[in-house]
């Protein structure tokens, strides 16, 4: 396929000639893809686990869900040789903790996000042998007052970005680069180098007039998907884009040099003055239903994990919108298992976190009870289990991608 217009020099880098049929189903202005691409599980951890990150020496990184009185383990994974070796950990609370997002700042810092004791973003400092400096108390976090804290990532100034997640509100914070508070107890009080700087558009306002996105699955009850600003990410231009799980869409919020936002709010008056106006969405598409941890190449290509349809999807540069692997459909007609244990080692089970480590692809799987990953008993793995064994996975993609990931954090 010979793509014209571009010039021959972002032809050749971006597009390889291909056949037509390369992959079905794709748009126009797709990346290049991995034919028929396959995946297989990394490692199995014992804990339930949903974000990860990696660093330069090919090494990926998650955090377990421990039980009280267990703190949660921060563990390191050689993709070469996987084994789960603990680096450091943070603390739980009074009934669990719970850690979603994971990622670096510049200097080999290690934070972790955690929607408990009000959302709390950990630090764990880089200890120059590998390891990183546990908190040892609930005061040692980098940012809290941080409700329903998900995806996180760092803009080129050394700022945390970080979404409301399941309470369903839309906000999305910037924390500067010495941490702070983003809502204090007392209301009487400021906030502490934290800012609010807009909100997703929720599903439904204060009056609770708007609609409701409800996940049907075989075996549980309807979910109500509430959840519209959850994975965050910057692109080379200083952009933010916000992963909307519940409308299967990602936001798109123009930054100026100072970080100031330039996109256009206050487009709908029964939500609050800060609120994105709708046209500020990047995409949205049915594919995408369920989007929840997104990755940038370095061609400005979204890498997604669409977690209910245990499915990756690309989002290119231009908004086209491609699904590259979907979980087969086995014989009792769902996508929660294969037919096999073998075939179980090559599905997806409710892929949440996705990250691009050069031009290998893998990603978090949580095992959550909703859509085609319902009855999560089914499959390799159970987060429902109730003793420690096999509750959470890294898949990777057997394929090699053709364009690496975009380093991190965002220059």
């Amino acid at each position: 396929m010979v793509r014209t217009g571009c010039g021959d020099y972002i032809r050749r880098f971006l597009w390889e000639e291909e056949p037509d049929d390369a992959v079905a189903g794709r748009a126009d202005d797709a990346p290049p893809l991995p034919r028929n691409p396959s995946f297989t599980t990394l490692i199995k951890t014992p804990l339930a686990i949903e974000g990860l990150t990696g660093d330069a020496a090919g090494n990926v990184y998650t955090t377990g869900r421990a039980a009280v009185p267990n703190r949660c383990p921060v563990w390191r994974i050689d993709t070469s040789a996987p084994t789960l070796v603990q680096v450091g950990s943070i603390p739980n609370s009074p009934t669990a903790c719970n850690p979603s997002g994971i990622t670096f700042d510049a200097f080999g810092n290690l934070y972790v996000a955690d929607a408990n004791l009000g959302g709390v973003v950990w630090q764990l400092t880089a200890d120059g042998a590998g390891g990183f400096t546990s908190p040892a108390s609930n005061t040692d976090s980098f940012a809290s007052g941080v409700p329903g804290t998900n995806g996180i990532a760092f803009d080129r100034d050394g700022n945390l970005w970080t979404g409301d997640g399941t309470t369903g509100q839309g906000r999305v914070w910037r924390v500067g680069a010495s941490g702070g508070v983003c809502e204090n107890a007392d209301p009487a009080k400021a906030f502490d180098r934290c800012e609010e700087v807009f909100r997703v558009q929720p599903m439904a306002n204060s009056k609770n007039v708007g609609r409701q996105a409800s996940t049907l699955q075989p075996v549980a009850p309807a979910n109500p998907q509430p959840l519209v600003a959850n994975g965050v990410a910057f692109n080379h231009e200083g952009d933010v884009f916000i992963a909307d799980t519940a409308r299967g869409a990602i936001w798109r919020a123009q930054l100026d040099r100072q970080g100031r936002l330039r996109s256009a709010t206050g487009c709908d008056s029964t939500f609050k003055a800060n609120t994105l106006c709708l046209d500020n969405i990047f995409v949205q598409h049915s594919l995408l239903e369920g989007t929840d941890g997104f990755a940038f190449d370095r061609a400005g290509n979204l890498w997604n994990s669409a977690n209910e349809r245990n499915a990756i999807v690309v989002v290119s540069k231009d908004g086209g919108v491609t699904e590259v692997f979907r979980n087969p459909v086995n014989s009792a007609g769902l996508r929660n298992s294969a037919d096999t244990a073998e075939g179980n080692r090559h599905i997806l089970e409710l892929p949440t976190s996705p990250f691009l480590l050069g031009t290998l692809f893998c990603t978090a799987n949580s095992d959550g009870d909703r859509r085609d990953n319902s009855p999560r008993a089914a499959g390799e793995i159970n987060a429902g289990n109730a003793i420690e064994a096999d509750r959470g996975k890294i898949s990777c993609m057997d394929q090699r991608l053709k364009i690496p990931g975009l380093p991190l954090p965002v220059h």
